[in-house]
This record gives C-alpha cells, structure tokens and sequence, in this order.
C-alpha cells in the first residue's frame, strides 16, 4: 500500500506534476467531467481478438483494474465505451459486460443513460475500506507467518526487490503497483484463491482512495514498511507481523483529507489529452 507521507517527485506521464492541496469546498463536490484516455488502459501481452467472451471481459477488467492501480485513470472519469472496444479489439457488448463486472468490483459506476465513469468514493466509503482491511490483514498476516515456507520468503524477497528498484527509478506507475500488490502476494502465499480475489479488489479500491484523499505520498517509508513486515514474518513473530500491518494501514488512512483533491489539480496529474 503507497503510504502518505510527503510529496514524492515526478516521472512518466502517469506522476504528479507537484503537490495538491485539499479543496476548500464542499466534501460532495464531484471532480469536472473528463474522458479517461484509452490509452492509459495497458494491453494484455497477447491480443484477444479471437477469444471467448469471457476471457475477452476478464482482460479487460483486469487492464482496467491495473490502470487504476498505477494511478493511470481519474476518478470520475468517464469510460468511453467506443474507444476501449476499438482499443482491445472487441465488440462493446464485451465492454459493457466488462463493466458490469467493474462496477461490481466498486471502480466503476454506472449511470442510465449516461455510461461508465471511474469510481469516485465518498470519505465514508474510504474509512470502511481501511477498517476492513485492517481486520483482514492482521489474521491473514498472523496464518501466514506460521505456515509461509523458504520457497514463499524468497517469492516476496523478490518482490520486494522489485519495489526498491521502482522506488529507487522514481518509475510512479511500476511502484504504485508493486507496493499495492505486496499485500496481494502475501494473499496468495496462503493458497487461499477467495482471499486472494478479496485483498485485490480492496487494495484496487484504496488506490482511488488515495488518489482522491491522500494529502501526500512517501513511497520510500511504504517500501521500507513492507520490509519490516517481512522481517517480523521471517522471525515467526506474528504478533508484531500482526501489528506492523495493521499499524501501516493506520497510517495511511491517517493521512487521508476530509475532502477530495482540487478537482483542477487532478486533471493536471492525469492528463486525458
């Protein structure tokens, strides 16, 4: 999970081109309506023309969900229906079901008559998301520090690598990515395919939450939060794995602002031109 700490400097077309300040207006004030660039959805390594629906739908919910987690696509913004179905190569009965499935996932809303747009969740919503999170974690950190095996410590080691790599390159979209999949991984360590689905949908969720809300982003202490994580699981101390997650989670949810991010500020931060 990307905490907030400071204002992290740019890269990419994806980064924050300076820090943003919370708006002065009302908490339900919705962000201008833009059109998210289809390109700021990535491709699957293969093209699915050819396909079966269904695994033409998942590739797209999985590239749309991907895009929202390296903070490629704006809250609010609306999906253009044409341009994702030209973009992947299918027709748009596959992109509304892949939609429907977004939508169910909660980032995406759909409205009659007006078509997709990128989740925007309230404060409220953000909280509870955090809450259960914090519940979750702690358990699935406690199970998996007395069931994780040398094979397993290495996978996340390698991961990690990765993280300090992307951290280090100030490579925004990888690293977003990569500190919001840790807590993916861990997931997966334990076999557990449900849990696994659930932690990915809640960690997708939180990266719109602090796109929106997140006074600032710090993604060297995140970095060096998942390595105590993973010292304290490779000592067999689930207590203190226990706390540290729970304690990272905190302080995220923190750093979050009662009222989303200039409106302004954010179409600066994801260009859609």
């Amino acid at each position: 999970m990307s905490a907030a700490r400071k204002p992290s400097s740019a890269a990419g077309t994806a980064a924050p081109t300076g820090p943003v300040e919370p708006l002065d207006a009302a908490p339900s004030r919705r962000p201008p309506l833009t059109k998210a660039d289809a390109d700021a959805i990535p491709m699957p390594p293969e093209a699915i023309d050819g396909q079966d629906s269904t695994t033409s739908t998942e590739h797209i919910v999985h590239a749309v969900t991907r895009a929202i987690v390296e903070h490629r696509l704006l809250p609010g913004a609306k999906l253009v229906e044409q341009k994702i179905a030209d973009r992947f190569g299918v027709s748009r009965t596959i992109v509304r079901q892949a939609f429907n499935r977004l939508s169910e996932l909660k980032l995406v809303r759909l409205e009659p008559a007006r078509g997709a747009f990128v989740a925007a969740p309230s404060i409220d919503e953000a909280r509870q998301v955090f809450a259960v999170r914090r519940m979750i974690e702690g358990q699935m950190l406690r199970e998996l520090t007395a069931r994780i095996k040398p094979a397993d410590l290495r996978e996340i080691k390698a991961h990690l690598k990765a993280e300090r790599e992307a951290v280090k390159r100030i490579d925004v979209p990888t690293r977003s990515k990569l500190l919001f999949d840790f807590h993916v991984e861990l997931a997966r360590v334990l076999g557990n395919q449900v849990l696994v689905d659930l932690i990915q949908e809640l960690v997708s969720r939180c990266s719109l939450i602090t796109l929106m809300y997140q006074s600032a982003d710090d993604a060297e202490t995140s970095h060096a939060e998942h390595i105590a994580i993973l010292q304290a699981i490779e000592a067999r101390d689930a207590d203190r794995a226990a706390a540290l997650v729970n304690e990272h989670l905190l302080t995220v949810e923190r750093q979050l602002t009662e009222r989303p991010r200039a409106p302004g500020l954010l179409a600066d931060v994801f260009r859609t031109d």
